[in-house]
């Protein structure tokens, strides 16, 4: 038999493998390319970081920042407990794509260093920051984040902060364990956790004994759940004989000796692989008091005010990130006879995903312009704030979950795979509902804040009030959460559905007031109206489809 060549083959036989109807690379873009974004940033007063967030937003849309992301989950981080002669270093190894992250990210201010910026809007432009940058990685925004937090509750320990602070707000990425007066920066990480109260801290078993130097304590005890444990410094709750207190808990001493900080194990979690969660274990370890004895809470809770709102503007990220590659994809994949982006219902769905998403990305902004304004001693923001960034932990990271399944649905079996990145994302939602309190603890934060300060009850009704008598579906709205409020019987029973509610009239009335027409028309007839079914894609006939693409997907029409 005389073999036949594959030269000899019509061109309809060889070609096997030629690939056609896949979506092209989608890097690089731009990440800060988001109108939500640029307006908000504008808005609430950082108008002068706009070139930078630009310049930000090209870089972690670039083939190389998009490739550190990729492989800083692929190659995660490595224990090791004792060094090749036995000693006890606890230390956590990284690829090298990890640091590069890192560094990038405190350079460009996105760790602590607006403490340290004068200028007005300097937090809204780290927010800003980072939802740009997070279309890169989501883990390492975790340390960036905490360090971010620490800040405020340091200062409630002058001489601690006066050491600490200027090292904490550098732009300088210096990993390693060291003392921390030699470095260059620091990163800072907090341990709240245990194993027998998780969220409820106060039933904390870690214990603090006083020494016989004023404001040191020794610590003893072993946390659940303590996120980056290569960073240089730790908040900790510990039971003093005051009661319940916070502590700075260094890992290396001032004398060079390393800290006891056992770390029994690493945490295999669902997503945020990237990221190093630990358990560690304190026995004699040496702590300095920060804050009055028996205030722990009190002293961290601004810490938490700050993280929490990191992960909405995290939630947020997600969302955009997600919408942004449905996008890509529907525009360069066809199916029965069109392009995925010209069929009308998976205009609705992309449509319907784009309200989500700039809803989140306005309402984060506007989060961040507050806790700007009450940082620089705004009463009225202050109460806000209290109130406001609860809620909005509450909404955005629950709707992330079913916002990226929804993103990743559009990709087909393409988004199924791991090389797409989808897969990724979609492990990473879930996580920034349960950190900061769950669902249900800031829903009850919400109904304390109301209980012990009115104060933000008329602050988010005088927010809303801004809007009243431009749509008539959020002006009912605001009627209904009034009732909610006046009626207390089954408040905490119904504490969800009274958040939830807060939070669409919020997002109505910011969407009403900045977003254009055809954006707040459709979100208010949908989320505050009713006109809408169970999931995304069920826009009704009136929404202006076209204009709400053509917004957030530019030529998506």
């Amino acid at each position: 038999m005389v073999p036949i060549l594959a030269s000899e083959l019509a061109p309809e036989q060889s070609a096997t493998h030629d690939v056609t109807n896949q979506a092209p690379p989608l890097t690089p873009y731009d990440a800060s390319d988001d109108a939500a974004l640029l307006e908000g940033l504008r808005r609430e007063g950082a108008d002068w970081a706009e070139e930078d967030v630009r310049r930000l937003g090209r870089v972690a849309g670039g083939e190389e920042a998009q490739l550190w992301g990729e492989q800083a989950n692929r190659h995660e981080p490595e224990l090791r407990t004792h060094d090749r002669f036995g000693n006890r270093i606890d230390e956590v190894d990284f690829h090298p794509s990890w640091h590069r992250l890192m560094g990038v990210a405190v350079a460009e201010g996105l760790a602590a260093s607006p403490w340290a910026d004068d200028r007005s809007g300097a937090h809204v432009a780290r927010t800003a920051g980072g939802l740009v940058w997070g279309h890169t990685e989501a883990g390492h925004g975790c340390p960036t984040s905490m360090t971010y937090a620490a800040v405020p509750a340091l200062r409630r320990q002058p001489e601690l902060a006066a050491v600490y602070e200027p090292l904490l707000v550098s732009r300088v990425y210096d990993p390693g364990l060291r003392v921390p007066g030699e470095k260059r920066g620091l990163l800072a990480g907090m341990g709240m956790t245990e194993k027998q109260g998780g969220s409820d801290v106060r039933t904390n078993t870690t214990v603090a004994a006083p020494t016989a130097e004023p404001g040191v304590f020794t610590l003893r005890g072993h946390k659940w759940f303590t996120s980056a444990p290569m960073c240089d410094v730790f908040l900790v709750l510990a039971q003093a004989p005051g009661g319940l207190s916070c502590f700075l808990v260094p890992r290396i001493l001032p004398d060079g000796t390393r800290n006891t900080f056992r770390i029994q194990r690493l945490k295999d979690k669902l997503g945020n692989r990237s990221n190093a969660s630990s358990e560690p274990e304190f026995d004699n370890t040496v702590a300095w008091l920060v804050g009055p004895e028996g205030q722990g809470v009190k002293t961290i809770i601004e810490m938490v005010n700050c993280t929490r709102l990191d992960c909405v503007m995290m939630s947020a990220t997600l969302m955009r990130k997600t919408l942004v590659e449905a996008g890509h994809h529907t525009k360069h994949r066809g199916a029965f006879g069109a392009l995925l982006i010209d069929q009308p219902l998976m205009r609705n769905v992309l449509a319907d995903l784009a309200l989500e998403s700039e809803a989140a990305t306005t309402l984060t902004l506007r989060l961040a312009g507050a806790a700007d304004r009450a940082i620089r001693g705004d009463a009225q923001e202050t109460a806000f704030r209290r109130i406001a960034t609860a809620v909005g932990k509450y909404w955005v990271t629950k709707r992330g979950p079913a916002f990226t399944a929804e993103a990743l649905e559009c990709l087909g079996g393409n988004g199924y795979v791991e090389e797409s990145g989808m897969p990724r994302h979609y492990r990473e939602a879930p996580l920034l509902s349960i950190w900061e309190g769950s669902g249900n603890v800031n829903a009850l934060d919400v109904l304390r804040a109301l209980g012990r300060a009115p104060e933000t009850a008329e602050a988010l009704f005088a927010e809303l009030a801004l809007a009243h008598g431009a749509d008539a579906r959020l002006d009912a709205a605001v009627l209904r959460l009034k009732d909610q409020l006046s009626d207390p019987d089954g408040a905490e029973t119904g504490a969800r559905r009274l958040v939830e509610l807060m939070a669409l009239a919020l997002q109505g009335s910011l969407l009403v007031r900045h977003a254009p027409a055809a954006v707040a028309d459709a979100f208010c007839a949908t989320r505050l109206g009713g006109d809408w079914g169970h999931a995304f894609g069920t826009l009704p006939a009136s929404a202006d489809l076209d204009a709400i693409l053509n917004r957030a997907l530019p030529e998506a029409g």
